[in-house]
């Protein structure tokens, strides 16, 4: 995850992917964009891979957006929607309809995904924000048998998410590290071990073709931190889900 800045969600500290992975820039004032900052030793996100549950995948019957929660739900009460705390967070240059809270203009530079450089102006779906572990991916790994408080923290935690280019984000839909990867091959050391800090975090399991996967790509870069920080594992109790 990892290239995540808390601006005001949360505060991290800065992830340095190593070993062929790119280093990540600090662009808000108190994280580093795509996850959150690096903790432990060299080859902790390898190790963290390893230690995943390996489980097939539950059935995906009873899935919906809404069990994961209105979409950006201000669940760290700053007065400002996710949405809005990840593109402050993850743009540079930018720019608020009134206030400071709602983003109107910023730039991807570069995107994450594809490395290319991506314009950010509201209301034109350029840009995304994915969930790293994507919601139906959580439900058929553990998120099924939580409560709605844990699945509504997942929503909106900032360690599973990031602003990105969206028509690299619509290419991955709900894949996993098995099915899919960043077209730019120097984020996938910080993308995977963004995945597995939110899997680890939250206690969701992994197929074997994951599990798997992750490794291949961990081994690659060794010494890879693995994110940390983020919003609780329950939502405040005035949040609900259907």
């Amino acid at each position: 995850m990892a290239r995540l800045r808390g601006g005001a969600v949360v505060a991290v500290v800065m992830v340095f992917a190593v070993a062929g992975c790119k280093d990540l820039q600090d662009k808000g004032s108190s994280g580093a964009q795509g996850g959150a900052g690096g903790a432990g030793g060299g080859g902790a996100a390898l190790t963290a891979a390893d230690s995943l549950t390996v489980k097939g995948r539950a059935p995906k019957t009873g899935y919906s957006r809404e069990k994961f929660g209105s979409a950006w739900a201000d669940t760290d009460s700053n007065s400002c929607d996710t949405r809005d705390d990840i593109l402050k967070r993850d743009l540079k240059d930018v720019k608020y309809t009134g206030g400071d809270c709602k983003v109107s203009y910023g730039v991807l530079e570069p995107d994450p995904y594809s490395g290319k450089e991506v314009t950010y102006r509201r209301g034109r779906s350029l840009v995304d924000i994915d969930h790293l572990v994507a919601l139906s991916d959580a439900w058929q790994t553990g998120a099924k048998y939580w409560d709605a408080s844990k699945r509504i923290a997942l929503a909106n935690d900032p360690l599973n998410l990031l602003a990105v280019d969206a028509s690299a984000n619509r290419g991955k839909g709900d894949g996993d590290t098995a099915t899919w990867l960043p077209p730019d091959k120097s984020y996938r050391c910080t993308y995977v071990a963004a995945q597995v800090a939110v899997k680890k975090k939250y206690g969701l399991w992994t197929t074997a073709a994951e599990k798997a996967a992750m490794k291949k790509v961990l081994a690659g870069c060794p010494g890879q931190k693995l994110p940390s920080g983020g919003n609780p594992t329950k939502a405040p109790s005035r949040f609900k889900a259907r």
